[in-house]
């Protein structure tokens, strides 16, 4: 058993508790919380104390891509759809142990910043490979490419037989879950659109996809022009235009719907919010990348009024310069208690999993931070969290706090 003291104790969904405590059970659940004076110490049980320090739940990043955290900085091509051709080319150029090192590198980065839990999508499969390996919790969302729908049952067998390989790899393991990620209108046909879907909730796998990120991509879907649409004709792929929005669009081939982490949404417009709403859809937000790309601001308050769940996530290191969630909550407009719950709660709400994480409650798991006083409202890089603790074992510490 494992019992932390902390100067704040900080729920999420009660109020803040000064001098308080959390109890974790053998299993890894939290037992009892409360002030310090009211939580029993049972014997045996491991005490760790931070008296100058608060005691948080976990964060939760909704949008990584972990396995390239070795191309941190090799990427600053201003226009966005040779970006995308510039990381396609480094990923070539990467080997199979380049990614593994890279997803574990990137996800003890995250456990060093109090992130118990990762929504990450990529295509090598070495982020579910580290997070079983290293028993962390998380989604590793598989992602699927394929532009040419005269291929996309190719691409597909391909992509089926990756995910039963992946699933082998998942076996067993109550911490990380997979996923499947159809990557992007511009990357992915209506064809092989709808036989991943199809897959996916045969599987009962949860989905996650890149949608409405960028004019180049609105301009693709509505009107088959600009520069993504010149470049697949470029490659002799047949390019038309729908006439909607790419929700809109995904929203026709049934990837829009429960439980669906749609990852950036920027180019939305009142009926794209109503939609996400009404399919039971979430969005994964992350303005720091958005900003770095020029694309501009997703409509937060807007998702939040009509009872969309949001989650804020880092994106790439390609993206931005470090994995550092507090500055996603800035970026976002966002401090204090309303950062917090953002970044723990208001996450695991968007992953559906806010009835196992996401706050400190009695009978749920033990993922929690211990941080510095005051972190939510300190400007610059955030310090790394002094103590993380994922299913109520310790996988980071800075400080033994006794």
């Amino acid at each position: 058993m494992l019992r932390i003291r902390a100067g704040l104790v900080r729920p999420v969904t009660a109020p803040p508790i000064e001098d308080g405590a959390v109890l974790v059970d053998e299993a890894g659940r939290i037992a009892a919380l409360g002030p310090h004076s009211r939580v029993p110490t049972p014997p045996g049980a491991k005490a760790l104390e931070f008296r100058d320090a608060e005691l948080v739940p976990g964060l939760i990043n909704c949008h990584t891509h972990l396995e390239l955290t070795h191309l941190a900085g090799k990427n600053s091509h201003p226009d966005f759809v040779e970006w995308i051709r510039r990381v396609r080319a480094l990923k070539d150029a990467s080997s199979a142990e380049e990614f593994r090192a890279a997803a574990e590198a990137g996800l003890r980065d995250c456990w060093a910043r109090g992130v118990t839990c990762v929504a990450d999508t990529g295509s090598t499969g070495a982020v579910l490979e580290a997070l079983v390996r290293l028993g962390g919790r998380g989604i590793a969302y598989h992602e699927v490419f394929g532009p040419d729908p005269s291929r996309a049952e190719e691409y597909f067998a391909d992509f089926e037989r990756q995910v039963a390989r992946l699933r082998q790899v998942a076996t067993g393991q109550a911490l990380a879950v997979l996923g499947v990620s159809p990557h992007a209108p511009y990357t992915v046909s209506e064809r092989l659109y709808r036989l991943v879907v199809g897959f996916g909730r045969r599987q009962r796998l949860p989905l996650a996809v890149h949608a409405a990120e960028s004019r180049a991509e609105s301009e693709l879907v509505r009107e088959g022009a600009g520069a993504f649409a010149a470049a697949l004709r470029g490659r002799g792929i047949e390019v038309r235009g729908w006439g909607v929005s790419p929700l809109q669009y995904l929203g026709r081939l049934g990837v829009v719907a429960p439980g669906t982490l749609c990852i950036h949404a920027v180019e939305v417009d009142e009926a794209d919010v109503e939609l996400l709403a009404r399919r039971g859809a979430a969005v994964a937000h992350c303005p720091r990348s958005n900003a770095a790309h020029g694309h501009g601001r997703a409509p937060l308050a807007a998702f939040r009024a009509a009872g969309v769940p949001v989650g804020l996530g880092t994106d790439s290191v390609m993206s931005v310069p470090d994995l550092d969630l507090w500055a996603e909550a800035r970026a976002a407009g966002l401090a204090g208690e309303s950062a917090l719950r953002a970044l723990t709660l208001d996450a695991a709400r968007a992953l559906g999993w806010d009835w196992e994480v996401g706050s400190l409650e009695v009978g749920k798991w033990a993922d929690l931070a211990v941080l510095a006083r005051s972190v939510p409202l300190r400007p610059g890089p955030s310090p790394f969290a002094l103590l993380t603790v994922i299913g109520g074992r310790i996988v980071q510490a800075l400080d033994s706090g006794a």
